[in-house]
């Protein structure tokens, strides 16, 4: 039996807000053609992915500005946006309101639907750093709060720490060459309610290079892109992140949607 029961929905549970996005969006990470990518990330909203992740770092602001662009192309409503600020802004409230503030500026919005302390920040306690993205929340600037690269002592730490406001993300690195997180870390946001956002899950196109992950992808007729984020999104809780600035390869990772591999392909990527 595979590590996890298989998780069949392509529509993923948002924390226990009783909210849900696509079991795949879409990042901004590392954009080197602005064209290109707006035109992959309004094709992809129109195909169903329809959560959108970028960050203040990305592009030193020219991602959150791209997606902010996109936004007014496709509509508000039809895309769910994430976005992630500096460490250090989390250091005191008024600082992560402010910050929170010039993010919101360059994506041209009112407010966010997820906001996330990019990486945990050394020099603040966690409850501080909670507390201060709270109070981004308070003032209506985000509709969810979460956390990106904390492990799982510092994400317990972060959710004890929840005044008014519950986590409902942990964004980290995961693939099915990189599975460090099923030793506990995955383990612990099923049994809590946190939904897991995988970042990287195609190792930069490592995934293609693996004769295993293309020998699964030929008995599906699929391709080891598709089988690589199918193995992510068939565990609970768990979405995927992948980065794309081609019409083309938004509508192959599309297509790692509407079917799940079965519980013998995926034991066979767990011991890659």
């Amino acid at each position: 039996m595979p590590l996890f029961p298989v998780d069949y929905a392509d529509r993923k549970s948002l924390g226990r807000s009783g909210e849900s996005i696509s079991a795949i969006g879409l990042g901004t990470w590392g954009i080197r053609d602005e064209g290109r990518a707006f035109e992959a990330l309004v094709y992809g909203v129109e195909l169903g992915l329809d959560f959108i992740d970028t960050a203040e770092m990305y592009g030193s602001g020219r991602a959150e500005e791209l997606v902010g662009r996109v936004v007014r192309e496709v509509g508000r409503d039809r895309v769910f946006v994430v976005t992630k600020l500096y460490p250090h802004r989390f250091r005191e409230p008024g600082r992560a309101v402010e910050a929170a503030e010039a993010s919101l500026r360059r994506l041209g919005l009112s407010h966010v639907d997820l906001l996330l302390i990019h990486w945990p920040d050394d020099l603040a306690p966690i409850w501080r750093q909670v507390r201060s993205l709270e109070a981004v929340a308070e003032r209506g600037l985000t509709r969810y709060i979460g956390v990106s690269n904390f492990n799982l002592q510092q994400l317990s730490e972060a959710i004890q720490s929840t005044r008014k406001y519950e986590v409902v993300v942990n964004q980290v690195k995961y693939s099915v060459l990189d599975r460090a997180i099923e030793r506990d870390l995955l383990g612990f946001c099923v049994k809590v309610g946190v939904t897991v956002m995988a970042y990287t899950p195609l190792e930069r196109g490592a995934v293609l290079r693996v004769g295993k992950i293309r020998e699964v992808a030929s008995r599906y007729g699929r391709t080891p892109v598709q089988v690589a984020l199918n193995y992510l999104i068939a565990r609970p809780r768990v979405v995927a992140v992948p980065k794309s600035e081609r019409r083309e390869h938004v509508e192959e990772i599309r297509g790692a949607l509407g079917w799940r591999l079965e519980e013998r392909d995926i034991e066979v990527l767990e011991r890659l």
